[in-house]
């Protein structure tokens, strides 16, 4: 890959950026006398609609979202789109069903409510599996945009890795909630200026949008009107309506992070008025993806540059893009890295608090219910300060791992479907005991577990990747090796179902097991709350 120096502006936006975030962490951290648990896990209850919002835009907009989503377009299609109509219609059950309900109950960890409908032992579970799913996926969002710079300018790629997660874990440790929405705030103008220019410049370079859409066209890219409810297509409309919608349901209405910020403002309408902008801004980012990967489509449909050996994976397929581009316009790199780096930045510090606040809430404090207020907020930065030293340590290791985007999605599944069936047991099913939810919950685990690590073998020989010329390098004996390797045997059907149901598989499990299991036991004394349940809207 073709090395590019940076210049002087290139490197002023890029550490101005980092600069600003360090900066933001000291003043929320230092310029305090005393800063309460209140204060740092909840930003003292009196944060605004706009900065809220724009923080959860920016932590859903990870380096994954800018760099692995185009990729992923590129090579399967323009499937991803439909996730356009995934995300309001979540936000919408979202709205009117469960932000109410965690709204009321006012909970700092929404664990705590598995503890509350059920028992402690359900919690635990719930909390490990949020914390496990940001112990995989803080890696990946940290690698991907330092794989970018590396490559890019030549820099060590585990020195980047380092400096950017000890300068993410500082400034997050240090300020807490505040100090991550208003980085956030600061690092949304990066992403979107990025998106933008990358956007316009590089359909610009290939002929202008329309020739960008007649050309995946062509190739097979736009074919995303595929309503066969077939389970073992990698895409479609229906996978990704249907596995999308839980994946993202997890996310938004079951996922600390999330209501950690709604909880950050002052009323239940402020909350909602905060999500509604938040659907916007994310529909917008992907659709600008999508529009990305076609793009990059149009420019490379002939020269692969993964099979033409200029790039060592289809990750650095948008990079070796800007690098392209950045011949004929100074400055772009700058506002490229920039862009990814507060994207990585973002998504890093949220789930740093957040995973602070669940070990804090749901582990500590439960074994030393004493703990003096002064003492809190120190406790809280180390286990900051721990996780992300685990973090980097992680993100070491990720280049062994092929095609990020569906490997992140199908790891976050083995979470996301077990505390997707959980928290529908416990709100709207009152049957549910807590002997079903925890072997509930424990069997999706397994499960899915079992599912995943068949899909991702499977998924790593590259069966429905789609056709990709190399007419213009002369490489065909390279092609010839990728028919090959497609025409190989296909394994066991569970391992070839999409991984965008896996999602899908898990909440069914703990539902469907939950509900026997309930059935043929009893909570003795365990008294359910009205409070704890929530009626569907008429």
């Amino acid at each position: 890959m073709m090395d590019l120096a940076f210049s002087w502006f290139d490197y002023a936006l890029f550490f101005g950026m980092l600069g600003l975030s360090i900066m933001i962490g000291i003043y929320f951290g230092f310029d305090r006398e005393k800063q309460t648990k209140k204060d740092y896990v909840l930003g003292g209850k009196n944060m605004d609609v706009l900065p809220i919002s724009i923080s959860l835009i920016a932590s859903q907009i990870s380096g994954i979202t800018l760099l692995a989503v185009p990729a992923d377009i590129y090579n399967y299609g323009s499937n991803y789109i439909w996730l356009c109509i995934s995300i309001p219609l979540v936000c919408v059950i979202n709205n009117y069903v469960f932000l109410p309900l965690f709204f009321q109950l006012q909970l700092t960890s929404i664990y705590e409510y598995l503890s509350l409908r059920f028992d402690k032992r359900v919690e635990v579970v719930g909390s490990l599996l949020f914390i496990f799913s940001i112990f995989f996926h803080n890696p990946i969002v940290i690698y991907i945009p330092a794989l970018a710079l590396a490559q890019a300018t030549g820099t060590d790629l585990h020195s980047t890795i380092v400096f950017v997660c000890v300068i993410c874990t500082f400034y997050t440790g240090v300020g807490g909630l505040k100090a991550v929405v208003w980085t956030d705030v600061l690092q949304c103008v990066g992403i979107f200026g990025s998106i933008g220019v990358v956007v316009f410049v590089g359909a610009k370079s290939v002929g202008g949008f329309s020739e960008v859409l007649a050309t995946a066209e062509r190739g097979g890219r736009m074919d995303i009107f595929e309503l066969k409810l077939n389970p073992f297509v990698r895409d479609g409309f229906v996978p990704v309506i249907i596995g999308g919608s839980l994946q993202y349901m997890t996310y938004i209405c079951f996922n600390q992070g999330y209501m950690q910020k709604f909880l950050a403002v002052r009323t239940l309408q402020k909350a909602k008025r905060a999500q509604q902008i938040y659907c916007l801004g994310v529909i917008g980012t992907i659709a600008a993806c999508v529009l990305t990967g076609n793009i990059l489509y149009a420019k490379y449909h002939n020269c692969d540059p993964f099979l033409s050996n200029k790039i060592n994976r289809s990750d650095q397929l948008l990079p070796y893009f800007v690098i392209e581009l950045a011949q004929n316009l100074p400055g772009l790199p700058g506002v490229f890295i920039a862009g990814v780096f507060s994207a990585a930045l973002s998504t890093f510090s949220a789930s740093l608090n957040t995973a602070a606040t669940a070990i804090y809430q749901d582990f500590i404090l439960p074994i030393r219910p004493t703990i003096q207020k002064d003492q809190e907020c120190r406790i809280l930065k180390v286990i900051v300060l721990v996780f992300g030293v685990v973090c980097t340590v992680l993100a070491m290791f990720v280049d062994k791992v092929r095609g990020v985007l569906s490997f992140s999605i199908a790891v976050n599944s083995i979470v996301s479907g077990p505390l997707l069936g959980v928290f529908i047991l416990g709100t709207l099913v009152p049957a549910a005991n807590s002997r079903g939810a925890f072997y509930g919950c424990m069997s999706a685990i397994i499960v899915l577990s079992w599912m995943v690590i068949g899909n991702q073998w499977y998924a790593s020989q590259d069966f429905f990747v789609k056709p990709i010329s190399t007419s213009d390098c002369n490489l065909s004996l390279i092609v010839e090796e990728r028919i090959q390797t497609s025409a190989v045997d296909p394994p066991f059907f569970l391992y070839r179902i999409s991984f965008w149901y896996n999602t899908l598989i898990g909440s069914a499990v703990v539902v469907i097991v939950g509900l026997v299991t309930s059935f043929f036991t009893i909570d003795k004394g365990k008294t359910l709350h009205a409070s704890l349940l929530q009626k569907l809207p008429k």
